[in-house]
């Protein structure tokens, strides 16, 4: 038996290749499916079976690609309903694997569809399970995702996962090894632990969700408190994982054009395609097409793209680093956005060596932040999550979230300059190359953000948990 976690850092994704006796599952591909393929051939073995948890939303998953490639089974648990073929598995369905058995857990709550898959060894013990959205290590998915299906409420959908939790995989035993779908990072939960694969029992014992003396209204007020809005992209992707999608090569076939400076103009002008720099952010700043959107390879690049860009059917042209053209089309894909028009030819560099047209963006390092602080009280944004900016923050820094950027434009002087940061320098500046293709050019970005700030004298405010009397 072989079981391998294939996780993606960007995405925060685990998906999952098990192999026995030359049959292979795939549990919640990503979009690009080669990987798979490839493995499976050193390993000579047949892809058998493609497990899918539930209609992803902040991905697009390689299901109908890889089944496509491999002729294998696409399953679904319980209430799923995708336009292309499927087996749609009844709760506690078996499939045998080599001499593996996986069980269909009909898991509902995070989606009416959630299905956890239980993996028995050759001996028939429960070894694993494959839980998907439904429990993650130190939380549990979010139960907002899927109300628009009849009436539902998240509340009901929160009371479903409680119900799945308890009789479904609370009783499983605690050396049942855990495998999410996501860690920390991902937007599908609100308290992931950084770890990846954990038992059960110690599932039972770390994560709020699992109380064992919770009751199920408890259950439901902690599970909704404090959720986010989710990011626009995600029904999107639903839809899109439902109805299936065009195939990665032609996808990479359209992005690869490469386009000189004057074609490149062209093709944004003609289109209306937005000009995505995914370079170093350091390099943004010191020469970029004007009006282009910053957001770097570097740093949850595919995450940022969906929640701010939105609308996955927008046209886009790449300015990347040379030779990572194909990499960022791929990452793009992975979160639905197929339409890359092309990439700039010779990155950058071509664009001013045919002395085009660009703009910079102003930096000052923390210590000189402080000098202009203490003469000049200007304004200070930063540009972090509301629980980072209550945390610790500047002393009357205002806070303008990254996420929700578009809600806070009226709050930018106009008539004088101010700072901008985030925690490292990554979010600070999408939020300048936002604000300046928005006509906002009097901001000036903090190099290093919020921990170079922490190392000078700057004043910090600092949240203290009030005192019950």
């Amino acid at each position: 038996m072989q079981v391998e976690q294939i996780y993606t850092g960007c995405l925060a994704q685990g998906a999952y290749y098990i192999e026995s006796k030359g049959e292979v599952a795939i549990i919640d591909p990503l979009r690009e499916v080669l990987p798979y393929i490839n493995k499976a051939k050193d390993d000579n073995a047949k892809i058998k079976y493609i497990f899918e948890t539930h209609f992803h939303a902040d991905f697009v998953s390689g299901h109908v690609t890889l089944a496509k490639e491999t002729g294998a089974d696409i399953i679904y648990g319980p209430k799923a309903n995708p336009s292309f073929k499927a087996i749609i598995a009844k709760d506690n369905q078996e499939f045998k694997l080599g001499d593996l058995t996986i069980i269909a857990l009909h898991t509902p709550g995070h989606t009416m569809e959630s299905t956890t898959y239980l993996l028995k060894d050759a001996d028939g013990k429960d070894y694993a399970i494959f839980s998907g959205d439904t429990l993650f290590l130190g939380d549990v998915g979010r139960p907002d995702l899927a109300q628009k299906i009849g009436v539902l409420t998240e509340r009901d959908l929160a009371g479903f996962l409680y119900d799945s939790l308890r009789n479904k995989i609370m009783p499983l035993a605690d050396d049942v090894i855990v495998y999410p779908a996501h860690g920390a990072g991902s937007a599908c939960g609100k308290n992931m632990m950084k770890e990846t694969v954990d038992t059960l029992g110690n599932q039972k014992k770390m994560n709020y969700a699992l109380r064992a003396d919770m009751t199920k209204d408890e259950f439901i007020e902690e599970v909704i408190e404090g959720l986010l809005p989710p990011p626009q992209y995600f029904p999107l992707n639903v839809k899109m994982n439902k109805e299936g999608y065009e195939d990665i090569k032609t996808v990479l076939a359209r992005g690869t054009r490469a386009l000189s400076p004057m074609a490149f103009e062209a093709v944004a002008n003609e289109t209306g395609a937005i000009v995505l720099d995914v370079r170093h952010q350091d390099d943004f700043a010191k020469g970029h097409i004007p009006r282009s959107i910053f957001i770097g390879l570097d740093g949850s690049f595919a995450p940022w793209v969906g929640s701010l860009i939105a609308d996955v059917k927008q046209p886009i042209v790449l300015v990347t680093p040379v030779g990572l053209e194909e990499e960022a089309i791929t990452r793009l894909s992975r979160v639905g956005f197929d339409g890359t028009l092309g990439y700039l030819e010779g990155g950058f560099d071509a664009w001013k060596k045919a002395a085009m047209e660009y703009d910079t963006v102003s930096q000052v390092d923390a210590e000189e932040l402080k000098k202009v602080i203490e003469a000049l009280k200007s304004p200070v944004f930063d540009v972090r999550k509301e629980s980072e900016y209550l945390s610790q923050h500047v002393l009357e820094a205002n806070t303008t979230p990254l996420d929700f950027l578009n809600d806070h434009l009226s709050e930018f002087p106009d008539n004088t300059s101010f700072y901008v940061h985030c925690a490292g320098g990554y979010r600070s500046m999408i939020a300048a190359s936002i604000l300046k293709s928005r006509g906002i050019h009097n901001l000036i970005d903090v190099k290093g953000g919020f921990k170079s700030i922490q190392e000078t004298n700057i004043p910090i405010s600092e949240f203290v948990c009030p005192t019950t009397l």
